[in-house]
């Protein structure tokens, strides 16, 4: 039987293959999912339009990328966020990478460097 992290890290490596009988939306990067499939691995900042006027942020490693969905690596815990990628408005996409703390008067604060 297998333990645990086994299992959880069978899950978390799924990936959907790409070939030439998927859909167009996920192999022309002119569409949203295919776009961002060649952005996975790099940390990002995604911002969603929740109701009429709320916008929400998350921040982390862009994991996989589906149809409907992203799926993004959580700093806080680790863990994997689910996202409706209809809600998206804005995602900005760090060139660098960089998470770590700088320093602010007499206290260093943490901060992702998008």
């Amino acid at each position: 039987m297998e333990n645990q992290e086994e299992r959880k890290n069978q899950r978390e490596t799924r990936q959907v293959d790409i070939n030439q009988n998927s859909p167009e939306i996920l192999t022309n990067p002119i569409y949203t999912p295919a776009f961002l499939r060649q952005q996975i691995g790099k940390l990002m900042r995604v911002e969603f339009l929740i109701g009429t006027n709320n916008l929400v942020d998350r921040i982390g490693i862009l994991q996989d990328v589906g149809a409907s969905y992203i799926l993004l690596r959580s700093f806080e815990n680790d863990s994997l966020v689910y996202c409706d990628i209809y809600s998206i408005k804005f995602i900005t996409i760090s060139t660098t990478g960089i998470y770590g703390s700088r320093p602010n008067n007499n206290n260093q604060y943490p901060y992702y460097s998008l």
